[in-house]
C-alpha cells in the first residue's frame, strides 16, 4: 500500500471529501477532538491525505494548520516529535515478506502513547492501512483506546469498518470517505458467473498481492450485500447501491448459510494473504467455492 506523503495538503484543500473535512473541521473549531477517530475509504479517496492534514491541524499552533507555523513546517517534512505515522512493514527477518502491522509496532504505539508530549499541545498517532494489524495486535491496541492517554488523538485508516474488532471501532469517531468518482469499481463475486473461471485463473498467472487483495475485498462487500438484500435491509445501506436490481436477482440463488459462508471464506482469504500465502492459489480456491456456493 502506498505510504502517506509528506506533502503538504490542508484540510480546505481537500476537495472532494466535503462531509468528512466538514466533520473534522467542526471538531477542530469546537475544541471537541475525540481521543480516537477512524477514517474509512476506499485505497485512492483521499483518506491517509486527509489524517495527515488533521493531525497537522491538531499539531498546529493555531489548530488550523497554516501551514507557516515551525509545527506545520515539521509535520510536511515528518520531523515533529509529536506526530507519529505508523505503517505496515515486512518482517524485521524478511525484507520481501508481507508488510504487517505486529505486536511490536503496537507495544510501541502504548509506550509512545503514555510519555508527555515533546512540543505540541498534544501527539497524534496515525496507523495507515490499519486493517492490516495481524494477531494479537488488534486486542493489543484495544487496551490503549480503553484508557486513553491525556492529550493524545489516534488515526486509524481503514478500507473498511469489518477491517477490525468491533470493540476498536466503537471506541473511535467513524469519519467515511466517499469513493471518487473517477475512479472504477473492482471487479465483485457476481461478475464472476459471466466472465468464466477460466479466464479469471489465467489472470491470476500475472496478479500481484495487492491486486488479489483488493479482489477479495470487493467480493467481501458484494457478499455483505447479498447478505442485506436476502434479509430485507434497506437498499442505503448497500455499498453497491448502484447494482440493487443484479443484488436482487443473485440473492435468489443464495441461501443466508452460503452467504455467510461466503463472507467467511472471504474473511480467511484476506488472512491468507497477509500471511504470505500464494495470491494465485488463494484466488483459485475463493473463486471455485464462491462459484458452488452460488450455482
Amino acid at each position: 500500500m502506498p505510504a502517506i506523503k509528506p506533502a503538504f495538503v490542508p484540510l480546505d484543500g481537500i476537495k472532494e471529501q466535503p462531509r468528512a473535512v466538514a466533520l473534522l473541521r467542526a471538531a477542530l473549531e469546537s475544541h471537541r477532538i475525540a481521543h480516537a477517530y477512524a477514517f474509512v475509504g476506499a485505497e485512492g479517496s483521499g483518506r491517509a491525505t486527509t489524517a495527515l492534514a488533521f493531525a497537522q491541524s491538531l499539531l498546529c499552533e493555531r489548530e488550523t494548520g497554516c501551514g507557516s507555523c515551525r509545527h506545520c513546517r515539521m509535520v510536511v517534512t515528518r520531523q515533529h516529535p509529536d506526530l507519529h505515522v505508523i505503517e505496515p512493514t515486512p518482517p524485521a527477518s524478511n525484507p520481501k515478506g508481507p508488510r504487517a502491522i505486529r505486536i511490536e509496532a503496537i507495544r510501541d504505539v502504548e509506550r509512545e502513547a503514555g510519555l508527555r508530549p515533546v512540543m505540541a499541545a498534544r501527539k497524534v498517532f496515525v496507523l495507515d492501512d490499519a486493517d492490516r494489524m495481524t494477531g494479537e495486535s488488534p486486542e493489543a491496541f484495544l487496551k490503549t483506546l480503553e484508557e486513553p492517554p491525556d492529550r493524545t488523538v489516534m488515526i486509524l485508516v481503514l478500507a473498511r469498518t469489518r477491517a477490525v474488532p468491533p470493540t476498536v471501532l466503537s471506541r473511535c469517531q467513524l469519519v467515511r470517505f466517499a469513493r471518487r468518482a473517477s475512479e472504477k469499481r473492482p471487479e465483485h463475486a457476481e461478475a464472476l458467473r459471466w466472465q468464466g473461471i477460466e479466464r479469471l485463473l489465467l489472470r491470476g498467472d500475472r496478479i500481484e498481492r495487492e491486486k488479489a487483495e483488493g479482489m477479495v475485498d470487493a467480493w467481501w462487500i458484494w457478499c455483505r450485500d447479498l447478505l442485506l438484500v436476502k434479509a430485507g435491509g434497506p437498499p442505503a445501506l448497500l455499498a453497491n447501491a448502484d447494482r440493487a436490481g443484479d443484488l436482487e436477482r443473485a440473492s435468489a440463488a443464495w441461501s443466508l448459510d452460503g452467504i455467510l459462508g461466503a463472507i467467511e471464506l472471504c474473511r480467511r482469504a484476506r488472512t491468507a494473504l497477509a500471511h504470505n500465502v500464494s495470491p494465485r492459489l488463494t484466488i483459485e480456491i475463493i473463486v471455485s467455492r464462491l462459484l458452488l456456493a452460488g450455482a
